[in-house]
């Protein structure tokens, strides 16, 4: 089934005096992976709560389909769209299948007793993940890239269609930020809609749809492809430093780095 989840003029904030953003619209749909980047402060994983519906909007809304968000109820609305925060630590030791088996939650009766249905949806996101050889590990002992990998897994046994993940590579060598940006291209191919928030212009540009752009204070600076947005002049402009972009000799996709401040500006600092 195709999604679109649609942020519509939101505003959000904190503190009264201090907004967040005041005016963002985007949207996410089935078969695409959008990257949210920009500096510090830009709101980003704000957006990603506002439009999982963990936040409420002081203006504007969020819809699903043309439906308001706030209108779906709590486990229904969790069996559309999942939500990865940047850290997850489990309360109580568990294994990695009980803590794939954890996304089932929304679609449990009763006591939440697991069936067998349940449970082939959780060795099929082990599968589809590849973790499976590690079901019977303790989750706290997995590497970075391993408990993320087992985290997808999670939120992707939730059988939702639309991921939202915040910074799911924050945290991991080059190699493992690879393998799960790969992994979320896949996932989009399949049809999964997928939101992602990321400060790496360098892995967004060669493996999302889309980008969106924010700057602190001033909300959506650029939305669009990766060779539209990722500019010089937009990334220069959004995070107010001189960036510069070239194309890589290999995957042909912008190649963003930003100049080292000259002697001046830092002895003026």
């Amino acid at each position: 089934m195709t999604r679109t989840l649609t942020a519509e003029s939101v505003a959000c904030a904190y503190e009264r005096e201090r907004p967040v953003f005041t005016s963002v619209g985007v949207t996410v749909r089935s078969g695409e992976l959008v990257g949210f980047a920009g500096p510090n402060g830009s709101g980003k994983s704000t957006l990603l709560r506002v439009l999982c519906g963990l936040l409420k909007p002081r203006a504007g809304r969020v819809t699903l389909d043309g439906r308001p968000l706030s209108s779906f109820r709590g486990r229904e609305r969790a069996r559309v769209i999942a939500f990865l925060p940047q850290a997850v630590n489990p309360a109580f030791a568990l294994n990695v299948f009980e803590v794939v088996c954890l996304g089932r939650y929304p679609h449990l009766a009763g006591f939440g007793a697991m069936r067998p249905h349940d449970k082939d949806v959780a060795e099929r996101c082990l599968r589809a993940t590849e973790t499976e050889e590690l079901r019977a590990r303790d989750f706290m002992t997995l590497s970075g890239g391993e408990r993320q990998r087992v985290l997808l897994a999670s939120i992707l046994a939730q059988e939702p269609d639309l991921l939202l993940l915040d910074e799911p590579t924050s945290a991991l060598d080059i190699h493992h930020q690879i393998e799960i940006f790969a992994l979320l291209e896949r996932l989009a191919h399949k049809g999964y809609g997928i939101a992602v928030v990321t400060h790496d212009l360098n892995l967004a540009a060669r493996f999302c749809d889309r980008l969106v752009i924010l700057a602190k204070g001033r909300d959506v600076v650029a939305s669009g492809a990766p060779e539209v947005v990722l500019t010089p002049t937009i990334l220069s402009d959004a995070y107010r430093a001189p960036i510069r972009v070239a194309t890589h000799p290999e995957t042909g996709a912008p190649l963003v780095w930003a100049e080292a401040p000259s002697r001046a500006e830092e002895d003026a600092q």
